[in-house]
């Protein structure tokens, strides 16, 4: 959004300076992107005083001039056709830069005669693109500075020019009115009046206009007047030399207010050529493939829906983006109908998408115009247009209503004071929006109709603290807390934590990958369904909720590994999901061991990693996080782990509180992982709650008793798992057996095809007496028994 300081300054009476203004932009948030100041690259320029002229004698389109200046007289060699004793001109003396040619002026021979310097046109000044003699300045004393003289005698000329970027949100600073308002609200000056007075109608318009039922949620409301007997011409200069400075082309008068309201107020406007216009206008939505030669002179094909403007010979306008050009004002042009409507955004925002078009109107209307300025911006071009190119004017044509959009909020002093930090009074705060143009009643703030963007009491607190600014906020520290605060994370959350440190702790690389995977590799981890499928991923390869953290860790592990590692531990903690909705999900702790244990070295310790490696991993973590240490380790995962070689981790059938194990074949082939991989998957959530929450550590349980271990071998069938045996052994008695491990294992010989022996070893630790040789043999025959239930086994002779 650009705008000139004398354009700001018709609204707004201000004696601030442009670098007080600039900063005041940029602290209520309409950032100033850059600022041109003319002046500057003209302050080297001086006036002189043509003396005496005469010709050239090498040249017949050359004179050479004696030039009074500030640093006396100069001989001065110029072909402009206008260059004559008795003139005051523009000089740019030697050493000076000139922005229109790109050249510093320097002392010249030109056809055997020195020049001292150069006499300016318009063009090479920039001033504008005449070019075809010097500048002849009415008025003016040798020596004075043009920028000097341009100040007092054409002041538009060296006007600064202001840049700023307009967020979405604030549509209402789209126009020079709305950044006036802003400035005048936070102190900068006063916001002068906006007043007009309509036109008097002679007639009533025989041009009438219409709006079908199924467009009126598009198009509330058109209005237009007609006015016969215009003069089209070029626009006054003050209003060319505005529209220059903001980079727009000066086009005709009555094309030149459109644009020049559309800049002041925010408020787009159309003008219709009406005797091009054939019948009547009817606003309507387009069939489908009808076609517009519009104003930039390309040919659009409409979508059905997109609304349109037509007479009798079809479509005239796109509604709100940009008008046709069978019906637009020429020079020629005595008859026009000034149209001030209003647009829904988001249908002029999907239309001008589908049609790429980008235009000022549609630029304002998709974010949202003032839609009770819709009459009376209709009033200030007529008065424009009558005002300066004359004729008459006919009575207001309206179709529909203008919408209301009024709604108020309620305005908490004291809230906002406690959300901003700052010490605002409720008078001031209540001064501030008035300036913004909001109508207070009692503890009810209204929000004027070009504010789109304020929709409930936080947005009234977002304006105080703006005009108040947020530069002004002082840091005040948080109040100290007596005593020890009271700990702010759950239980899962500092599982959480203690989790990552013992995994890293333990020699794993932490991995973040995303929640969304591939619908394949959801599948094999038992996801995979619509419940959990996205309805707009940001790519073909992540359309699923991650039912586990296993897929995303051997996905980054088959990309490491086609990157030449192929050792590595990587662990997650993360949630997965079992569903789609709220609370479908749970956190999970996963590890992933591929590879070797370590580089290969002359004493053979490196190896394959194995289910025990994994397993011991496990416990680790289960143990830092503050799960039981006696647990039962049982068969039975899900399928994407190797049938034979994983185990899951409970304190009972149902409490599973992780697995461990080898991953299936079939899985590492579809993952693309090469060698051994292992795994672990723990659940923090399933894991009791400490009885004492203390975040101290326990007392040392120590007993001063002696463990005793006893050995027993078991003749069993061969399909008889270790881990049966075990967990029957364990069983015999909870309360004195600590620990039981396989030792040895032996297949063959006497025992016979189809039979194998385990020999394990008992670990019984007596708490509160040592034990006799009778408790030891009660343990030992509850044992047998135990083992034999459990497996058919028989105590091995």
């Amino acid at each position: 959004m650009k705008f000139t300081l004398s354009w700001l300054k018709a609204h707004l009476d201000t004696t601030a300076t442009v670098d007080e203004i600039c900063e005041a932009l940029t602290d209520l948030g309409l950032e100033v992107e850059g600022v041109e100041n003319p002046s500057e690259k003209l302050k080297a320029f001086t006036l002189g005083y043509v003396k005496h002229a005469e010709k050239h004698p090498d040249a017949d389109k050359l004179r050479v001039c004696k030039v009074d200046t500030d640093e006396g007289e100069l001989q001065i060699i110029c072909g402009a056709p206008n260059a004559r004793e008795g003139i005051t001109v523009v000089v740019a003396k030697p050493g000076v830069y000139v922005p229109g040619i790109d050249t510093t002026i320097g002392v010249g021979k030109i056809r055997g005669i020195d020049s001292y310097g150069m006499m300016a046109s318009e063009r090479e000044l920039e001033l504008s693109d005449e070019h075809d003699g010097i500048i002849e300045l009415p008025s003016g004393d040798v020596g004075d500075r043009f920028i000097d003289w341009l100040a007092k005698n054409d002041p538009s000329k060296v006007d600064t020019t202001i840049e700023i970027a307009i967020t979405p949100n604030r549509p209402d600073a789209l126009g020079v009115r709305g950044i006036a308002r802003d400035l005048a609200a936070r102190g900068l000056g006063k916001l002068k009046p906006r007043e007009v007075t309509p036109v008097e109608a002679s007639f009533q318009s025989d041009l009438t206009v219409s709006i079908d039922n199924d467009t009126l949620d598009g198009a509330p409301v058109f209005m237009g007047r007609l006015i016969k007997g215009v003069k089209n011409g070029p626009s006054p200069e003050w209003l060319q030399d505005l529209l220059r400075a903001i980079g727009l082309r000066p086009i005709s008068f009555l094309v030149d207010v459109t644009n020049f309201f559309t800049y002041d107020q925010n408020r787009p406007l159309h003008v219709f050529d009406a005797d091009k216009v054939k019948g009547n206008l009817r606003v309507h939505r387009a069939k489908g493939g009808e076609t517009i030669q519009a104003l930039d002179d390309k040919t659009y094909t409409l979508q059905p829906g997109q609304m349109v403007i037509s007479d009798d010979n079809g479509v005239q306008s796109i509604a709100g983006i940009m008008g046709g050009a069978d019906t637009g004002c020429t020079e020629d042009t005595v008859n026009v109908f000034v149209e001030s409507a209003y647009w829904d955004p988001v249908q002029i925002a999907y239309a001008g998408r589908a049609l790429k078009i980008n235009s000022d109107a549609r630029y304002r209307f998709e974010r949202g115009i003032d839609p009770a300025f819709t009459p009376e911006g209709l009033e200030h071009a007529v008065r424009m247009i009558v005002d300066n190119a004359g004729g008459e004017v006919s009575s207001v044509v309206v179709a529909g209503k203008v919408p209301d959009v009024s709604r108020a909020y309620k305005l908490d002093a004291k809230r906002v004071i406690s959300l901003v930090g700052m010490d605002i009074p409720e008078s001031t705060q209540r001064q501030t929006l008035t300036a913004l143009g909001f109508r207070l009643e009692g503890d009810m703030a209204h929000v004027p109709s070009w504010r789109p963007d304020v929709l409930g009491e936080a947005d009234l607190v977002e304006e105080v603290a703006r005009i108040a600014s947020l530069t002004k906020l002082v840091g005040k520290p948080l109040p100290r807390v007596a005593g020890v605060p009271k700990p702010i994370l759950t239980t899962l959350q500092a599982r959480q934590q203690m989790a990552k440190r013992m995994a890293a702790g333990l020699g794993y690389n932490e991995c973040v990958t995303y929640s969304f995977i591939d619908r394949e590799a959801a599948a094999m981890f038992g996801g995979g369904d619509d419940a959990t499928m996205l309805q707009n991923p940001i790519s073909a390869d992540l359309s699923h909720m991650r039912p586990g953290l296993l897929p995303g860790l051997l996905r980054a592990a088959a990309r490491n590994q086609a990157r030449g590692f192929a050792d590595m531990a990587l662990f997650e903690v993360g949630h997965a999901f079992q569903g789609g909705e709220p609370g479908e999900h749970h956190v999970q702790i996963a590890g992933i061991l591929i590879g070797r244990t370590g580089p290969k070295d002359v004493h053979g310790t490196s190896r394959a990693v194995d289910v025990f490696d994994a397993k011991a991993d496990a416990e680790a973590v289960l143990a830092a996080i503050g799960a039981a240490a006696k647990v039962q380790i049982l068969r039975g995962a899900e399928g994407w782990w190797h049938p034979g070689r994983h185990g899951k981790i409970c304190l009972g059938p149902k409490k599973v509180m992780g697995v461990f194990g080898e991953l299936h074949p079939k899985i590492l082939r579809d993952m693309d992982i090469k060698g051994p991989a292992v795994a672990f998957v723990l659940y923090p959530q399933e894991i009791p709650e400490p009885k004492n929450k203390v975040t101290a550590r326990p007392a040392l349980v120590a007993t001063d008793l002696q463990a005793v271990e006893r050995d027993f071998a078991f003749v069993v069938d061969a399909d008889v798992e270790a881990l049966t045996l075990v967990n029957a052994a364990a069983g015999a008695d909870k309360a004195l057996i600590t620990d039981v491990r396989v030792f040895d294992e032996f297949i063959g010989g006497s025992l016979g095809i189809g039979k194998k022996s385990l020999a394990i070893t008992v670990r019984l630790q007596p708490v509160d007496t040592t034990l006799k040789d009778k408790d030891i043999e009660a343990v030992a025959t509850n044992i047998v028994a135990k083992v034999t239930k459990a497996t058919g086994g028989v105590l091995r002779g």
